[in-house]
């Protein structure tokens, strides 16, 4: 039983070790993969081609990064990982019989994209719980967005706002404007079933929705 023990405790040590190794390198380079990306690529037929193309957060517009803040998660700029009140409510939406629906921040949704895989369970749960932390200690809230928004699926084999910014609009991220920076941000719940050009009436009504949310949410600042 203490040679189990001891050989336990050594695995915990080493994941620690090498996670927050990881968690480090991520920090600093650019993630080139993501386990979504391989998945896809194994999906997909022969005529499958990933989409993919990092930029710094500088060269993606501030109406995107404000867009996805508004769809996604208002409190990112506040939270430390976790948005208790959002949890709560997505808790009780769901008890009522309401469309299902999350509660992960951008901070959650980083740490599954980059780190694991989709699914939901309790032992993938605990991970991105592990992950979520670790990148909020050791990550700035604009090294959070700049992976989030250069890791994220946008459309069927497309990832990062770069790549979803030529492909939906033909041209770069820095250029999008507040209607195709709110139309990218809406397809987000599901970018394989929904496009962002042209948009479908449920689309339509999001992207309204989000723009509400940033004129109400207004300029903002990492410091």
């Amino acid at each position: 039983m203490k040679r189990f023990s001891r050989f336990l405790l050594k695995i915990i040590l080493w994941f620690i070790s090498l996670s927050i190794l990881w968690i480090l390198v991520y920090k600093f380079v650019p993630v080139p993969y993501t386990p979504l990306m391989i998945i896809r690529n194994m999906e997909g037929d022969d005529s499958f081609k990933l989409n993919h193309q990092w930029k710094p957060l500088d060269e993606i517009s501030e109406e995107l990064q404000l867009a996805v803040i508004c769809s996604e998660d208002q409190n990112f700029l506040t939270h430390n990982g976790f948005d208790v009140k959002a949890i709560k409510e997505a808790m009780l939406e769901n008890e009522e019989g309401k469309r299902l629906r999350g509660g992960s921040t951008i901070s959650q949704q980083t740490a599954k994209n980059v780190f694991l895989w989709q699914g939901r369970s309790w032992l993938r749960k605990g991970l991105e719980a592990w992950f979520t932390v670790m990148i909020e200690v050791f990550w700035s809230k604009e090294r959070i967005l700049e992976v989030y928004l250069n890791s994220i699926e946008m459309g069927e084999g497309v990832f990062g706002a770069e790549a979803a910014s030529k492909y939906w609009f033909n041209k770069s991220a820095k250029n999008l404007s507040r209607n195709q920076a709110s139309a990218i941000a809406a397809i987000l719940p599901n970018p394989r079933k929904y496009k962002a050009n042209p948009t479908s009436s449920f689309i339509n009504s999001r992207k309204n929705w989000i723009q509400r949310q940033m004129r109400n949410f207004g300029r903002f600042s990492f410091k």
